[in-house]
């Protein structure tokens, strides 16, 4: 019955439809199906105008903004049954952000089942945040006043006060040429982030795993059990192959819960990137994971899952019992395998893009990694005879791995003390912990320092000698970057140059005199009549590094923005408090008041209303007179933003003449 009453609203919309239009495309309704006395279903239904399209709450993050419907006094007056479903949706790559978008074309569904805590709510008010495409993007929000009886909503306006109305006003800008715009976004998401670069990161991953103690001594053994234990030479390559299909296909499925994460809510993976507390959670997990891998402790499931397991595969044989013997070695190699994942995971979570497909493409490279060298050396038995013999070389690899997990736990650290501004954690002490853990490495590898496992005073191999000698390279760079001998380029992992305890002139990119307020910006544009780089960016923002280490930097690009334009920075993800007398509520044109109380709550709200965009790094170039000159941009390579900042001179030029 739901489905006929949606195709006849469509049909209906398509006939005499005169709701939608190309600036407002998308005509909303609701419906209420009363399913009982206590519960009932809300049916929210949007026509969408030929061509255009509206994102799906589970579309993935660094692309177009998700749907999102907020029910008020949820939990209070009622409950929700389950997560809101939606109708059918299309799902294609985005060559703009790099990622799978989901997306509903012509019609729009939501549906929502609740159960009634207080008997007498005969009022549900639902606001529907969502975003609207076509060559341009709208961010819209529609209000559902239902009335569970059918009678009449009386509206209640929220009073917003004047001092907030004129603060409001003034995050509005009156932009011209606006729709220079709507041309598109330059750029996009680090093409370095993608998923075949997660995929090899992965797969490198696996392939560290394959050469740790937990891991390397199963490949011969397991070779020769399925090449003597088969009948015939076919069968045993057969079922190796297979057993690397198994462990394949089991580290993929770890990675399932974390959509299930995703879909439950888009944002809860994405949020580890700004989100304090979990941020110093993952450094204390990786400083956990780095210690283990010193030998101090072992991490390792249950002994009980492996002997499981093993039994099952004994009494199964066939498919089923291959099946379990690839748990088996997922189970009793996650001492060694576990830190890596943990690593993994972390990666995936700095990375751009939606997290829980960047680590099942992770996972994916991992297990495949993981799997190769079964297969090859069934096809190949005679290439185990070129293997090294087992010995403490592997247990040479843990430790060199947990010095760079514990390397890389200080970079969560570092998030949670940039987007904090706790004020710890600044540029100089962050690089030289940095210095410290390669020196300690180093020195490990030189056989100066020891740990638990190692064995005992032999003759220094020549690739350790080597390690330890590119560790001391490394620690020699990173000292003469403190020093500022060399510019520090990796990878955006360091906090912001400016972020120091040196005394600086500014704390802006490079040294760049820049504002990081709007208004200030702009009255210093008009008095040095000067175009403007509007910049959005974030603390924690990885992304927003490079840019800065590699692409602002270079001798071409930064007199570009160091003398011809005048440079705004808005971080949005500062959670400094507005004064007070700043703070405010801010009303959109559907009544729905936000409260704006922090710098990266202003900034946010203010880069969504004027410029349809969530993401950063986000530019856009501007005349002081609010004339844009040129499309907006992100993550580009260095010949890219510099021809884009070239054309925006030339255009602002034009206009001054």
């Amino acid at each position: 019955m739901r489905n006929t009453l949606v195709v006849l609203l469509f049909l209906f919309a398509a006939a005499f439809g005169t709701a939608q239009t190309e600036d407002d495309p998308v005509a909303w309704s609701h419906e209420v199906s009363k399913i009982s006395d206590t519960e009932y279903e809300l049916i929210f239904t949007g026509i969408i105008l030929k061509d255009w399209h509206v994102y799906s709450q589970y579309t993935a993050d660094g692309g177009s903004l998700p749907s999102e419907l907020t029910y008020d006094k949820a939990g209070e007056h009622y409950e929700l049954i389950g997560a809101t479903t939606e109708s059918k949706t299309t799902i294609e790559f985005s060559d703009v952000f790099e990622v799978d978008e989901t997306f509903f074309s012509d019609i729009a569904v939501f549906t929502q089942k609740i159960k009634l805590l207080q008997p007498d709510v005969d009022r549900i008010d639902v606001n529907l945040f969502y975003q609207v495409c076509k060559e341009v993007c709208f961010t819209k929000e529609y209000d559902f006043n239902i009335s569970l009886s059918g009678a009449t909503v009386v509206l209640e306006q929220k009073e917003v006060d004047v001092a907030s109305k004129s603060l409001s006003d003034a995050m509005v800008l009156d932009l011209k040429n606006k729709e220079l715009l709507t041309n598109g976004v330059e750029g996009g998401s680090n093409k370095g982030s993608g998923l075949w670069t997660i995929f090899v990161l992965g797969f490198l991953g696996g392939l560290i795993a394959l050469l740790t103690p937990c891991v390397f001594p199963m490949i011969p053994l397991t070779v020769s059990f399925f090449t003597k234990q088969s009948k015939t030479k076919s069968k045993g390559i057969a079922n190796a192959v297979l057993y690397g299909f198994f462990i394949v296909v089991i580290y993929f499925l770890l990675s399932l819960p974390f959509h299930l994460f995703d879909s439950i809510d888009s944002q809860i993976l994405n949020t580890i990137a700004t989100n304090i507390w979990l941020n110093v959670f993952f450094f204390l997990i990786f400083v956990f994971f780095a210690f283990s891998f010193f030998g101090y402790y072992e991490l390792t499931l249950p002994s009980s899952w492996a002997n499981k397991m093993d039994t099952a595969s004994t009494k199964a044989g066939g498919v089923i019992g291959i099946f379990f013997m690839a748990v088996t070695l997922a189970i009793v190699s996650f001492s060694c395998t576990g830190p890596i994942l943990g690593g993994l995971l972390g990666s995936t979570a700095l990375a751009e893009g939606d997290v829980a497909t960047n680590l099942s493409a992770g996972m994916l490279g991992f297990g495949v990694a993981l799997a190769l060298p079964f297969a090859l050396f069934a096809l190949f038995p005679a290439w185990l005879n070129s293997l090294p013999k087992s010995g403490g070389w592997m247990t040479t690899v843990k430790v060199v791995l947990g010095f760079l997990e514990l390397a890389l736990a200080f970079k969560f650290l570092s998030n949670a003390d940039l987007v904090g501004d706790w004020g710890f954690l600044k540029r100089e002490i962050f690089v030289g912990i940095w210095i410290v853990i390669f020196i300690l490495m180093a020195l490990y590898l030189f056989g100066i320092i020891r740990f638990p496992h190692d064995d005992p005073k032999k003759k220094l191999p020549l690739a350790r000698f080597i390690g330890g000698l590119l560790s001391v390279v490394f620690a020699i760079y990173l000292t003469l970057g403190v020093v500022n001998v060399v510019n520090l380029k990796l990878f955006g992992f360091l906090p912001p140059d400016f972020y120091t305890i040196a005394k600086k002139e500014n704390d802006c990119p490079l040294g760049i005199n820049c504002f990081k307020d709007f208004e200030a910006g702009v009255a210093y544009a008009k008095q040095e009549n000067k175009p403007i780089l509007l910049d959005f960016t974030g603390w924690a923002c990885v992304n927003c590094r490079k840019m800065e280490e590699n692409v602002w930097s270079e001798p071409d690009v930064f007199p570009l923005i160091n003398e011809d334009y005048v440079l705004i920075s808005l971080y949005v993800d500062d959670r400094k408090k507005l004064p007070k007398e700043l703070q405010f509520d801010f009303e959109y044109d559907s009544g729905k008041v936000k409260t704006i109380e922090t710098i990266g709550q202003k900034w946010g709200t203010f880069q969504t209303l004027n410029f349809n965009a969530a993401s950063q790094p986000f530019y856009v170039l501007l005349s002081p007179d609010m004339e844009v000159l040129n499309t907006a941009i992100q993550y580009v390579d260095k010949d890219t933003y510099k021809n884009w900042l070239e054309e925006g001179l030339v255009h602002y030029n034009e206009l001054s003449n």
